[in-house]
């Protein structure tokens, strides 16, 4: 599978579960509970393969993404830190939601520069063929990735 491709799947489906946390109410906690725990996964496996895979191969095959690349890594340092306090806190506390709304609007900031910006130049340094591979390495990498986000480099290495 071409790498663009699957990333972008990624996001839709962080995306559905977004909309699926929006549209609960304050009585829904457990619900909320458990789209935050999805959400947590998701996200900590999207970055750990993002860092771990698809970064290193675009910016060889495309260096002068690098800065939109060391961005990306600091935005994801950020939502992955977020992620670690949102995973133990409890959906009840009156922080929970406002917490969930702030990595809404970062991540959705996070996917808009990705998906408008810079896959497309990725795409053309690298080709449909030339993505394949790292593609395969995603979906591999799906299955090593940690679950838990502290376990994420970026989590506690800035």
């Amino acid at each position: 599978m071409d790498a663009i491709v699957l990333l972008r799947e990624d996001h839709k489906t962080v995306e559905k579960l977004f909309k699926r946390f929006e549209k609960t109410s304050d009585d829904q906690s457990s619900e909320r509970r458990r789209i935050a725990d999805e959400v947590v996964e998701e996200l900590t496996v999207h970055a750990w393969i993002e860092e771990q895979i698809f970064y290193p191969a675009a910016r060889e095959a495309a260096p002068d993404t690098k800065d939109h690349i060391l961005e990306s890594i600091e935005e994801h340092h950020a939502v992955v830190w977020m992620l670690s306090e949102i995973k133990d806190m409890d959906p009840g506390d009156e922080r929970f939601k406002a917490k969930m709304s702030v990595l809404m609007e970062q991540v959705r900031h996070h996917v808009e520069e990705e998906e408008q910006d810079w896959f497309p130049e990725v795409r053309k340094a690298m080709g449909r063929n030339r993505l394949t591979e790292p593609g395969g390495e995603l979906q591999t990498g799906k299955k090593q990735a940690p679950r838990d986000p502290l376990a994420v480099p970026s989590a506690h290495s800035k």
